[in-house]
């Protein structure tokens, strides 16, 4: 079914890839939510450029990039990178006139996965209600009954990915945004049962800095350890992230002996405690 041959001969970086996913076998698992993903990001980045909201237009060009790398779309992810970074400069100007290469590479990506995924019928996946539609945020978030591994990642294919990691010996919670991961950590925060915190810095609503903060004012820091996971690299982000108590900090693209090694010094945070 999957002839691996269309994605090389299109320059995606397989091999790239596999550093993450490990086998093509759970590379197959999980494209087919980046080729969804894409065309939803692709909407909102373009709703977000016509009302020149350039802070979440950052937010969601930087979650396209660290998806298209996790697939090997190198090209895709160059392209989100530059606008990742013009847009944080609030470089209006820029992303108008390039928006539409950007929306050409996801077209061509698009095009190239349902290719490979031999799958006509994707249009009535993407035209379904998506977790982010409806107004999801409530008022208390899920309250867990047992020992949980919190992924808070505005990406699903982060989330997924740690999850398949993790599943067969841990619970996994997971929140796609700031604001949901700090209801999870307020309903949770008194019953023990968040054992670890693998937290994105770039996400949309509220941060992980605003995360951070929350936990540092309620001293939550020593009943859930937190370890970052983020595609911002820059000496600035890494050392505000370590102003708070954090374990430790890993960026993407990352491997899954990344995430365990990671997950590994945080959970033993939790157990020293």
């Amino acid at each position: 079914m999957f002839d691996v041959n269309i994605l090389i001969s299109n320059g995606v970086d397989v091999n790239k890839s596999l550093e993450l996913f490990g086998d093509m076998e759970t590379y197959n698992d999980t494209v087919g939510e980046f080729l969804i993903s894409a065309q939803e990001k692709l909407a909102k980045l373009e709703e977000y450029k016509n009302e020149k909201d350039m802070a979440n237009y950052a937010i969601y060009v930087h979650s396209l990039k660290s998806d298209a790398r996790y697939f090997g779309f190198m090209k895709l992810g160059e392209i989100a990178y530059d606008q990742e970074l013009k847009s944080k400069d609030g470089d209006i100007l820029y992303i108008y006139d390039h928006f539409n290469e950007l929306k050409e590479e996801v077209e061509k990506t698009v095009s190239i996965l349902k290719q490979y995924l031999n799958k006509e019928p994707l249009e009535e996946k993407k035209e379904e209600p998506t977790k982010e539609s409806p107004p999801v945020i409530e008022t208390t978030g899920e309250v867990y009954q047992s020992k949980t591994i919190l992924v808070a990642d505005d990406s699903n294919i982060v989330r997924n990915f740690v999850k398949k990691i993790f599943s067969d010996d841990y619970e996994v919670g997971m929140a796609k945004d700031g604001e949901e991961t700090l209801q999870i950590i307020q309903a949770n925060k008194d019953n023990g049962n968040i054992v670890a915190i693998l937290l994105d810095l770039n996400m949309p609503k509220k941060d992980g800095f605003a995360v951070l903060e929350y936990m540092k004012e309620n001293n939550l820091f020593s009943k859930m350890p937190v370890s970052i996971i983020s595609g911002d690299s820059s000496k600035a982000t890494i050392d505000k992230a370590f102003t708070y108590p954090i374990v430790d900090m890993i960026g993407k693209p990352f491997t899954e002996m990344d995430v365990k090694r990671v997950l590994e010094r945080t959970l033993y945070m939790q157990e020293m405690q």
